[in-house]
């Protein structure tokens, strides 16, 4: 019996009616459909899942979603994101232009201006756990790396017969200086300034202050382009913060030759200036105790 009257409900579903739309005024008949209740129900059912899909669509993918309670512009936070660096950068800027200001200050005082060592070192860093584990292959290859001129820290002559090593040196030594400016910062062991700071016209030679072999010739976060060359009788001279290097690691250079240009690289630099370290056995030493300037 429920058969039935389910066959029975299913057939009427499937009744054809006529929907005829006739004149008011004649009973002119203008359009006629056949239709079952099956058919109005599915017409239905498409009509409301095309509309709800096209709600669904506007609401993820255009603005109108941000009238809704509880949903923000998905673009905002990379916008926050790049408020907040640009912000970084002019603070930085800032600080910068400021520590400048007061260098050209001092300067004009006969002071020394101050160059801040840890000006963007912000985060310090733990390795106390990690090891430092030489396999054998290791140390091979680090005896084969050391024995190369290259990277050898003491100055080869090459015009030597039996190529010996130039450690001792007939005479005293004469350095030259590496560029004609003012000096506007002094060494100062205290504050860990082992260096001085020279002041000169824009894109001048910085030259070398004796002969010796360029152990490194390289670009720093701190320092910017930086410069090292390794002199007789364990001498080193550093010379940082250039715009430009004009020597590449394992040259040979000779006293008075170009080897960079001056700058203001890196970010431990708070003006166009040469910052010159001079070392000997392994110790900074003042540049003024070797070079007149």
């Amino acid at each position: 019996m429920e058969k039935q009257k389910n066959k029975k409900r299913l057939k009427k579903l499937r009744y054809k009616y006529r929907l005829v739309l006739m004149n008011e005024d004649n009973f002119e008949q203008k359009i006629s459909f056949r239709l079952s209740q099956l058919n109005v129900i599915g017409a239905v059912s498409a009509f409301s899942i095309l509309w709800i899909l096209i709600m669904i669509y506007l609401l993820a993918f255009t603005s109108l979603r941000e009238y809704i309670p509880g949903y923000t512009d998905p673009n905002l936070s990379e916008q926050f994101y790049k408020m907040e660096v640009t912000i970084d950068s002019l603070e930085n800027s800032y600080n910068l232009q400021n520590q400048y200001m007061l260098n050209i200050q001092r300067i004009l005082r006969g002071e020394d201006f101050e160059e801040n060592e840890n000006l963007g070192q912000q985060e310090i860093y733990d390795y106390s756990g990690i090891e430092n584990t030489i396999s054998f292959e290791d140390s091979i290859l680090r005896s084969e790396m050391e024995s190369l001129t290259e990277y050898n820290l003491y100055f080869y002559d090459a015009q030597s017969t039996d190529f010996e090593r130039n450690i001792a040196v007939v005479g005293p030594m004469v350095f030259f200086k590496p560029i004609n400016g003012i000096i506007t910062n002094h060494f100062n062991s205290a504050i860990k300034h082992y260096a001085i700071d020279l002041v000169s016209e824009r894109n001048d030679a910085v030259k070398c202050v004796y002969d010796g072999i360029v152990i490194l010739s390289d670009w720093t976060i701190n320092t910017g382009y930086v410069i090292a060359i390794q002199h007789p009788n364990n001498f080193i001279s550093v010379y940082k913060h250039n715009s430009a290097l004009l020597k590449q690691q394992g040259d040979i250079v000779k006293a008075g030759d170009p080897i960079s240009i001056i700058g203001d690289t890196g970010e431990q630099s708070s003006g166009p200036h040469l910052h010159f370290e001079l070392w000997a056995n392994g110790s900074p030493v003042n540049p003024l105790d070797y070079i007149s300037f």
